[in-house]
């Protein structure tokens, strides 16, 4: 038996998310399982480091299978992924495949994970961006919003923060960091989220948090009382799913 492990990103504006379901075939897990399958000639059954929702993007997904074929004996991990790639849909694209332990696994072993929210603020929406970032036509209080991060750095109970309101497992994270940028050029902000976990949601809430910081309908000074309340509805809104982006998973 063999394992891999393989990192995958893509655009999922036309997809239901990560994870294979009952009721739709259109998913992420499901076209990659499809065409692995189809290339090894055996049924191939991929795990995620985590979901993600219906309309969010990733960079650096990561997902490993195990099977009997040793997929890099007679070629190059250049090669399989050249073929790979030219069967997958075009909004679907595999970096990378290496071998790895058998008891390595994509989601148990992570240690953190990096989120990406894109804002894009010019007057009538950057069309060629549309799908990948949330548009808010005005200038944000940028200042106000790097203010609003700090208070939301460190370790705490993100309840407030998590959609799912019969979450039963602890709602403790560490954030480790929150960078806050604005490219003036291309009239684009991006808040970049650093953490040891994230909860359902939780990104998109706190994007949303900041963002009603930014647009000057919440003070900075309410973090912490949002934080200690434990209670979804403390904080803002849930930001659209179009501009969340997974970056990375570290191991």
């Amino acid at each position: 038996m063999h394992a891999y492990k393989c990192i995958t990103a893509y655009e999922g504006t036309r997809y239901n998310g990560w994870q294979k379901q009952k009721n739709t075939s259109n998913t992420i897990q499901e076209k990659l399982e499809e065409i692995l399958s189809r290339l090894l000639d055996t049924p191939i059954e991929i795990a995620g480091s985590g979901r993600t929702d219906a309309g969010v993007h990733a960079l650096g997904q990561v997902f490993h299978f195990h099977t009997e074929h040793d997929l890099l004996a007679d070629i190059t991990s250049e090669q399989f992924l050249k073929e790979l790639n030219h069967y997958l849909p075009k909004d679907i694209r595999v970096l990378s495949i290496e071998e790895c332990s058998l008891r390595f696994h994509s989601r148990l072993n992570a240690v953190s994970k990096t989120y990406q929210y894109r804002i894009d603020t010019s007057a009538y929406g950057n069309l060629f961006i549309r799908n990948t970032a949330h548009h808010i036509p005005t200038s944000l209080r940028i200042e106000d919003m790097k203010k609003g991060a700090t208070y939301l750095l460190g370790t705490h109970d993100y309840k407030s923060f998590c959609s799912n309101k019969r979450m039963k497992k602890s709602t403790v994270r560490t954030i480790t960091s929150i960078d806050i940028e604005y490219d003036a050029a291309q009239e684009l902000l991006t808040i970049t989220y650093s953490g040891n976990g994230f909860l359902y949601n939780m990104v998109r809430i706190l994007s949303g948090t900041l963002i009603e910081i930014g647009l000057g309908k919440r003070n900075v000074e309410e973090i912490p009382a949002i934080l200690e309340g434990c209670n979804r509805g403390l904080a803002g809104h849930t930001a659209p799913a179009n501009g969340l982006f997974l970056i990375r998973v570290d191991y």
